[in-house]
């Protein structure tokens, strides 16, 4: 388990490059002053963005319970209920929390960048307009 990425990964990397060909920037990667270390944080908005591996973070679709065994099951829950908590955690300090499946991205990246992009105008950034040149 200490071979697989942590940060940098393929996913984190496609949504990173598909932010920056929208125009978004302003974020920081790894935060670990932060609960759970989101993989992007934009700390002018406080948005953290953590983008989820469907095995390690218990995706119903792609790990059903009680087919993998009950290291696993016992592993997958305390690694959910881990992430509850972070959530909550970031919530307290004012912080509007984003959780993506890496397939999601990696699938449609544009969704992924809408989401992100929903959630920065929730927490008060503003879209750049373009102003008509002055006569």
């Amino acid at each position: 388990m200490s071979s697989i990425p942590k940060r940098d990964t393929r996913p984190e990397l496609v949504l990173r490059r598909a932010l920056v060909a929208r125009g978004i920037h302003g974020y920081r990667c790894h935060v670990r002053t932060l609960p759970g270390t989101p993989d992007l944080a934009f700390t002018r908005w406080r948005v953290a963005v953590f983008v989820d591996g469907v095995w390690w973070h218990g995706h119903p679709d792609y790990l059903p319970r009680g087919k993998r065994g009950p290291y696993w099951d016992q592993k997958i829950a305390k690694n959910i209920e881990r992430d509850e908590r972070t959530n909550a955690d970031l919530a307290d300090f004012g912080w509007l929390v984003v959780r993506m499946w890496d397939l999601d991205i990696l699938r449609k990246p544009d969704d992924a960048v809408d989401q992100v992009v929903a959630a920065l105008s929730r927490a008060g950034r503003q879209r750049h307009v373009e102003r008509e040149p002055e006569l």
